[in-house]
């Protein structure tokens, strides 16, 4: 039951969030990263979240599946093999000198960086 406390608990937070700790100014991007992503197609900097990729039409797309489910499924398999989050390993495990959550958070780093880099901006370009 705490579950379902739980999940109720983090769409309220989200919604008390957006509306009334977002300012609703338009987002700064440094002009370097702004031609970065026109690259990418996204030249909206209206919210947080780019709606040029986070909207329900770009949802039904292949960029979008691949973005949202097989992402998604990426993470859950991930936390689940790794034996727990980032924040998890990262935070506690290291904060106990516990050598698996060492080695997980390298990982998590790495996988990060490669995906940052050079799988999210080939995606992006689909």
């Amino acid at each position: 039951m705490w579950n379902l406390f739980f999940v109720f608990g983090i769409a309220v937070g989200a919604f008390l969030a957006i509306t009334f700790l977002s300012n609703h100014q338009p987002i700064n991007v440094n002009p370097k990263l702004v031609s970065e992503l026109k690259e990418y197609g996204i030249n909206d900097y209206s919210k947080l979240a780019p709606q040029d990729i986070f909207n329900w039409s770009s949802l039904f797309t292949v960029k979008g599946f691949v973005l949202m489910i097989v992402g998604g499924f990426l993470i859950g398999f991930g936390t689940r093999y790794a034996g727990g989050c980032t924040s998890g390993h990262s935070i506690m495990g290291l904060s106990n000198l516990q050598w698996p959550s060492l080695v997980a958070t390298v990982c998590f780093m790495i996988g990060g960086i490669i995906m940052a880099n050079f799988i999210l901006p080939s995606v992006l370009r689909l």
